[in-house]
């Protein structure tokens, strides 16, 4: 990935939702290191309440959550006038067809199989935002 790609993801402000401590310090170790401003959140309700506060340019959302799981979060995101358009990658620690199918289904922008590499995920917010 060129300096120039990277350095457009300065100031983006980007959730990490995700029930597992290692994924959410991983992504925003990751995203800090290219001037993003990261918020994490354990599940689908924390992360409501967090994209109202800070309104994320792009939500990373996992599949697998207690409470509310990947697909009712980004449908319930999608279903909302003011974040409909914000891209949503919904992550998983499996690389299904059907896991893939059923993202695209609530509205999903992208999917990305866990454990994801640091090229994958800045490529991810790439993709989404250029």
């Amino acid at each position: 990935m060129s300096n120039n790609a990277s350095r457009g993801l300065s100031g983006l402000k980007i959730l990490v939702v995700d029930d597992s401590k290692t994924i959410r310090r991983t992504a925003e170790t990751l995203l800090s290191k290219e001037g993003c401003h990261v918020y994490t959140a354990i599940d689908g309700f924390d992360a409501l309440s967090k994209i109202a506060d800070h309104q994320p340019d792009l939500i990373f959302v996992d599949i697998m959550m207690p409470r509310l799981d990947g697909y009712q979060t980004c449908s319930l995101i999608k279903h909302n006038k003011v974040f409909k358009d914000t891209p949503v990658i919904m992550l998983s620690s499996k690389d299904g067809l059907f896991d893939r199918a059923r993202g695209r289904i609530v509205g999903s922008e992208q999917y990305l199989t866990k454990p994801f590499t640091k090229d994958e995920l800045l490529g991810a917010i790439s993709n989404q935002i250029n």
